[in-house]
Formats: structure tokens, C-alpha cells, sequence
């Protein structure tokens, strides 16, 4: 479903999930979309706002339409309600409309404000944000100038980093390693630092160094300060002593 999202795009569902754990709700609603764009790009919304708005009033106008109860753990499965389904077929559509191959936070948005029926919508309609107006201005801005493509350095950079996760070398891994690297194992536990994930690292890069793994780059976004956020489909991975697809980004 989500093979032409940006990882932007993916992160405001990611976003939209938490939300709907953190409220306590068993799936996740329109509302929950507008805080997860808000959450992940705050700027995009408030282009489109009055003089007057912000993200956090328009965060408080939502929580005063939404029942708190007791959250729930982000291991539990929230699906999507089937208006938040038709909201996301609705970004497909707006992308096509637009020629742009990637679904991205901005169509999201628009997505958004066609579900006239929900709270999401008519408080960004009340606060001026228009569906013609998101769509002239995205229409401005071709779809390679909204999604950029990687550079040539960094593309070549992940090649290594991926081809390097085979050699089973330490030394050789680490160079791509900030100090404050994160890495997240197959069990969903954080591993947090440079020390702490040479330390493990036998543990989490053993099932990637077996001779019949493989892996495919799905998507590659660029980033801040030419970074580069990729989606990784592994094949072959032996995860717990059972072969697997095992995705990373």
C-alpha cells in the first residue's frame, strides 16, 4: 500500500499511530493524520494557516474534540478507520492529479481536507487552509523539486554501508556510525551509541551476513545536510532461527 510514499509520508502514519496510542484510541482516526503531519512537519500546515494559528492551538482545538483514556502500548495493532483509508486513497489521487510519482506529506494534507465530514478538516478549513490553494501552490513546484533526488556521494555511501553489513567487520562498519547512532534490532529494542551497538554487535549483524542474504533498496529520500533515508526490503535473514523479510530504514 505504501510502495510510492516518501518516508516523510510514511513517518506522519508512523506519527498518526502513536497519537492514537497515546489517546487511548484503538484506531487510528482523521485526527490522528493531522497530528501526525504536525508532528512530523509542523511547517507544511502552518504555510497554509492564518496569521493567526498555530500548530499548538490547532493541537489543543483537536484534543478538546477527542476523549482521553488510558494509552496503549505501540506493540498492539491499530488499524486504520475507513475514513483514514479514504484519505490516504485521496493523497494517491491528489499525487497522480499533480504527476507526481511519490505519495508525500503534502498530499496527505490535501487527503485531509477533502474529508469534510471530520474535525481535522474543519479546523483547518475554519483556519483558512484551502484545497485549491495547497493544490495551485504544489502545482508550482514540480515533483523533483519536492522530492530531491540523493546525490551520487551518498547513494554510493549506502551501497557501502549495506554491502559492509555482509563483511561481518566491525572496524569496516564503523566509520558510518555517528556516536550517537541509533539501531533498532529485530525485536524492536533501541540500541543507543556507538559503543553500545559495537559492543552487541555480533548479535545485531549476524543474520545479515549470511552468504544467501540479499537486499533491495525500496525508496531513498534525501534529508537535511544531504543526508539520505532509504527503505531496505532484506531477503534471507535469519531472525530468531527463522528465515525472513526483514525491512529497515
Amino acid at each position: 500500500m505504501y510502495s510510492r510514499y516518501t518516508q516523510k509520508a510514511r513517518r506522519v502514519i508512523f506519527f498518526a499511530r502513536y497519537e492514537a496510542s497515546q489517546y487511548g484510541s484503538s484506531s487510528i482516526e482523521p485526527d490522528y493524520l493531522l497530528l501526525g503531519l504536525l508532528r512530523e512537519d509542523p511547517a507544511l500546515v502552518l504555510r497554509f494557516l492564518g496569521p493567526n494559528s498555530t500548530a499548538t492551538n490547532i493541537r489543543t482545538a483537536i484534543e478538546k474534540q477527542i476523549s482521553r483514556r488510558e494509552c496503549i502500548s505501540t506493540s498492539v495493532e491499530m488499524p486504520l478507520t475507513d475514513e483514514c483509508k479514504k484519505i490516504l486513497s485521496r493523497a494517491l489521487e491528489e499525487a497522480d492529479r499533480l504527476g507526481h510519482e511519490r505519495v508525500g506529506a503534502e498530499h496527505i494534507l490535501l487527503g485531509v481536507l477533502r474529508a469534510e465530514g471530520s474535525v481535522a478538516a474543519r479546523l483547518l478549513l475554519e483556519r483558512g487552509v484551502k484545497v485549491e490553494a495547497v493544490r495551485v501552490q504544489m502545482a508550482k513546484t514540480s515533483g523533483s523539486a519536492l522530492m530531491p533526488q540523493p546525490s551520487i556521494q551518498a547513494i554510493a555511501t549506502l551501497d557501502s554501508f549495506l554491502s559492509g553489513m555482509k563483511w561481518f567487520d566491525w572496524e569496516q562498519l564503523v566509520p558510518f556510525f555517528a556516536k550517537n547512532s541509533q539501531f533498532i534490532d529485530s525485536t524492536g529494542r533501541r540500541w543507543i551509541g556507538r559503543d553500545e551497538i559495537e559492543k552487541q554487535f555480533e548479535v545485531l549483524f549476524a543474520p545479515y551476513a549470511k552468504k544467501n542474504v540479499t537486499f533491495r533498496i525500496e525508496s531513498t529520500d534525501t534529508g537535511p545536510a544531504d543526508s539520505l533515508l532509504a527503505s531496505i526490503l532484506w531477503e534471507n535473514v535469519t531472525v530468531g532461527g527463522n528465515h525472513q523479510r526483514q525491512p529497515t530504514a
